[in-house]
């Protein structure tokens, strides 16, 4: 497995992020994801990381598509590929109705389309010919006035692998269909054959395409505990979290993170917990979140049991793991990423015995 992270630049001092992002790449990490939910955007960080990086690969991780045109998208994408030579990968995703309509005032309505005319229209702009497109959501050129076919002044030198961050069934098998990767989450790998891969494997075969040609980039907080009654705390800490994704991330009838969970065979308690989040009742939804859900999600335990988890992600079919380092300090982050991509780089060489 290849190893990454996630950054947001909102998401504290911005100094302290671009040192966090330089030491994993010193500590040999594969890649460096930055998002944008309703704070900072992506393609302005990601450009100074490039410059500040050498190695490491540097991926919008997401862009949300109702946020700009197609086109907008492309030029970003292409404009962050040439200067960082080759090391940008495209993350899309649909963000959800809070953030689309609420923040931005663009309806949320139809983002399967959406998606797929976006990756169409990126992918047709980057080879630098004049870009046509008649679509459901874009046309281009528009109709009915003066403007004819136009192509960018500059066409990609590099691939742009595109990533899909998708959950619902249908965007899930246009990941299969059309990415180059999939940027999932809310992933319990115990369940995640019903609930992700057949939906993607379809998907694959639609296109004629197999596993082995999508990367699979899973993601969890990581944190390690060093005995039973440290790691008891770490769990009760994360409940409040993972409430507020069953019951937070989302209006009060669409909530993907919810639904994730609940075909993962949590269906009745990923209901109650949105139910008295959404009526205030935060303490009572984090109340019934259990041990096992948090466990299940995440990558936290003994050094044994992060361990054992890693190889329970491989082997149900992650090939890049997202990490999310615990850590009260700058410091105390980077030591936990770097334990951990030993554990990866350790279970790699197993595997390869």
């Amino acid at each position: 497995m290849r190893t990454s992270t996630t950054i947001e630049a909102s998401g504290g001092d911005w100094r302290e992020i671009v040192d966090y992002v330089t030491e994993a790449e010193k500590l040999g990490l594969d890649i460096c994801w930055v998002a944008e939910a309703w704070g900072s955007e992506a393609p302005s960080p990601l450009g100074y990381l490039a410059a500040k990086t050498e190695r490491m690969l540097l991926g919008s991780g997401i862009i949300q598509l109702g946020t700009r045109t197609a086109m907008a998208i492309a030029r970003a994408a292409i404009t962050l590929s040439q200067i960082s030579e080759g090391r940008f990968l495209l993350g899309l995703g649909p963000s959800g109705p809070q953030v689309i309509e609420g923040l931005h005032g663009v309806p949320f309505s139809r983002p399967l389309s959406r998606m797929r005319e976006t990756v169409d229209i990126v992918r047709q702009a980057a080879t630098g010919e004049k870009v046509s497109y008649t679509g459901r959501e874009f046309q281009l050129p528009l109709p009915g006035g003066e403007a004819k076919p136009m192509r960018l002044s500059m066409r990609a030198e590099y691939d742009i692998p595109v990533y899909l961050a998708t959950l619902s069934p249908k965007m899930l098998h246009l990941t299969g269909e059309i990415a180059d990767g999939w940027l999932g989450t809310s992933f319990v790998p115990e369940g995640a054959k019903e609930a992700y891969f057949d939906h993607l494997d379809q998907g694959l075969a639609a296109a004629g395409r197999k596993r082995a040609d999508l990367d699979i980039c899973q993601g969890a907080e990581v944190a390690f505990a060093d005995d039973e009654d440290a790691l008891r705390a770490m769990v009760a800490g994360r409940k409040k979290e993972l409430a507020f994704s069953l019951g937070g991330m989302g209006s009060a009838t669409t909530n993907f993170y919810n639904n994730a969970y609940s075909r993962q065979g949590w269906a009745e308690v990923a209901a109650e917990v949105r139910t008295r989040w959404q009526a205030g009742d935060r303490d009572g939804a984090a109340g019934l979140v259990t041990d096992e859900m948090v466990l299940a999600t995440t990558l936290i335990g003994t050094e044994d049991m992060v361990r054992e988890r890693l190889r329970v992600w491989r082997d149900a079919g992650v090939d890049t793991v997202r990490l999310y380092p615990a850590g009260e300090t700058l410091d105390a982050r980077l030591a936990t990423l770097g334990r951990a991509i030993e554990l990866v780089r350790d279970i790699e060489e197993e595997a390869a015995r």
